[in-house]
């Protein structure tokens, strides 16, 4: 290490720790977490679930996103979206962030054990793992279909809410994670066909890279259509009602006409639109779940 890095890492901020966390990312998954919580009960939520337990699923998703910093510094180097990262950049060194990670993890694990139950701390640190250790460190140099597999991480939070607040694991949990599942690869996809000759420069085997931008555009297209039955199935089940069922086809209405232009390149930028527009629809998907559930428990 040289004195000129070691002098930056002197400088870190806390800011610098709470980029290592990627706190736009916790806050959409913890979106997903509380609306996994409220769905699973028709009474309220105790306010030491709510609080803590979402506390301890931020901590752990933060740990692992912190170690995806570390193991990915040498890819973010390459690429302008990642390169001022704080471990890329060298403002925190790569034992410092791991050291972070770790008391994350452990302070994460222990509100979960206190407040919530066993078993969600078990499938949280199962979902850490996942995207730290088999996506981040294996699927994602691996395989075109890192994102397809190493997604079902990712799409854990519901179903920890779920389980935080009704102790066991249910069938319509698993149908929250499944949408998240499904939603995954045409999210991500749309990046990384705007960001392709990064990737590619990163030696990253994503799907525009490996087969090429068409190819992921028909991938696109056929996941999204997908989404939109997956998304339908709450309703199907009668988990929820008619204004989740608006809702659920208005906004996947609305994905597929991006994929669609996406598929077609019929606008411009679409690639960055479509993956700014999933990240809307997400959280508007699972705000409506909310919303029906307390919709149907006053009617």
């Amino acid at each position: 290490m040289t004195p000129v890095l070691s002098q930056t890492h002197l400088n870190a901020t806390w800011r610098d720790y709470l980029e290592l966390t990627k706190p736009k990312v916790v806050v959409l998954m913890l979106i997903t977490s509380l609306v996994g919580m409220f769905l699973a009960t028709r009474a309220g939520v105790p306010w030491t679930v709510l609080v803590f337990g979402n506390l301890g699923i931020a901590l752990c998703a933060g740990a692992a996103a912190a170690v995806n910093h570390v193991v990915d510094r040498r890819i973010d180097a390459l690429m302008a979206r990642t390169h001022k990262r704080p471990v890329t950049a060298g403002r925190v060194s790569p034992g410092a962030a791991l050291g972070f990670a770790l008391l994350l993890a452990l302070l994460g694990q222990a509100l979960l054990l206190v407040f919530t139950n066993p078993l969600t701390a078990w499938l949280t640190l199962a979902s850490l793992l996942g995207y730290a250790v088999l996506y981040t460190g294996f699927l994602k140099r691996a395989t075109p279909q890192n994102i397809v597999i190493g997604g079902l991480a990712g799409a854990a939070p519901p179903l920890l809410g779920w389980v935080a607040v009704s102790g066991h694991i249910s069938a319509e949990a698993l149908l929250l994670v499944l949408i998240i599942f499904a939603w995954t690869p045409p999210h991500f996809w749309a990046l990384a066909i705007h960001r392709k000759a990064e990737y590619a420069k990163a030696d990253i085997p994503m799907l525009p890279v490996t087969h090429g931008e068409q190819y992921t555009k028909v991938h696109i297209l056929l996941y999204t259509l997908i989404l939109l039955a997956v998304s339908l199935l709450p309703f199907v089940i009668h988990m929820s009602g008619p204004l989740y069922l608006v809702s659920a086809l208005l906004l996947g209405g609305r994905f597929l006409f991006w994929a669609w232009a996406l598929y077609r390149d019929s606008r411009p930028h679409a690639a960055i639109n479509t993956f700014k527009y999933s990240i809307a629809y997400l959280f508007l998907l699972f705000i409506a779940l909310l919303l029906d559930h307390y919709l149907k428990l006053n009617v």
